[in-house]
């Protein structure tokens, strides 16, 4: 009769068959970024031309205003030195004195090493439409005179032909004197194009001004501007025109900024400014 053994060890039976296993993948969310956070990458990387002893002119609008923070952080870091800011509006300079930056105007420095705006409309040979903020004397006065001129734009600004994007304007300064007959020379002068011309208000049915105590004609092309060239000629040769808001080969450098990243383009047609021989 076998005796049971007390020293063997019997394995526990096992499924050896293998069990599936879960595989996750975890996506990690992306950052969503707003207008206003491509509006300060595009004006962070402009900045980045900026150098210590610079005058620079100091653009105006919702985009702008990045550039000239970073400028002041960058100062009070002592990362940039004796830099020289020249604003384009009143906004401008409120911000930059708030924030520390020194300032000047173009009677002491007559031409700028550096300026960074933004822009309302940008089209594949980098002209521009500016101004519908109202600054757009101040910013082409200033940005006339720069060796460099840096626009800085989200994507959204990007379009195939300046003035076509559906109810946007391209503002002309006027002299308030006589506002009313320059108004009806300049719709007249593009009726033919399906042209509307409207004195821009404040909102409040008062007449909008400018820095300058000038009122704003805003001019709405139904198809786009169709001869920029032209049009920037005949619009300056009317009597009351301070300035309008085509900067045409201005921009001798564009930076774009968008969700796939930044794009930068240089404009070799820009007009430079002519220097003295002392520059």
């Amino acid at each position: 009769m076998a005796t049971p053994c007390t020293q063997c060890v019997f394995p526990e039976k096992t499924d050896r068959r293998e069990k599936p296993r879960l595989s996750l993948t975890l996506s990690v969310p992306q950052p969503i970024l707003t207008l206003d956070d491509l509006k300060r990458i595009a004006a962070y990387e402009a900045v980045e031309f900026v150098e210590s002893g610079m005058v620079v002119g100091l653009g105006t609008g919702s985009t702008a205003k990045h550039a000239v923070a970073r400028i002041a952080e960058l100062l009070h870091e002592g990362k940039l030195k004796n830099i020289v800011g020249i604003p384009t509006s009143k906004t401008t300079e409120a911000q930059a004195l708030a924030l520390g930056i020194p300032l000047s105007d173009l009677d002491r420095h007559p031409f700028v090493d550096l300026a960074i705006d933004g822009a309302d409309e940008v089209d594949p040979q980098l002209n521009l439409v500016k101004g519908r903020g109202g600054s757009l004397y101040r910013e082409k006065r200033v940005e006339s005179v720069s060796r460099r001129f840096i626009v800085i734009a989200d994507e959204t600004k990007v379009v195939e032909k300046l003035g076509e994007s559906g109810g946007h304007a391209v503002p002309v300064e006027v002299a308030r004197f006589g506002w009313n007959v320059t108004l009806e020379r300049l719709r007249t002068l593009f009726e033919s194009s399906g042209c509307v011309a409207k004195l821009r208000s404040n909102g409040g049915g008062e007449p909008f001004l400018t820095d300058n105590m000038n009122y704003i004609v805003d001019l709405y092309f139904r198809n786009g501007v169709a001869y920029l060239q032209a049009t920037s000629d005949a619009i300056k040769r009317q009597i009351g025109v301070v300035e309008h808001g085509l900067f045409l080969d201005m921009a001798t450098t564009v930076i774009i900024a968008g969700r796939l990243g930044v794009t930068v383009k240089n404009n070799l047609r820009a007009n430079l400014p002519l220097l003295s021989s002392e520059d």
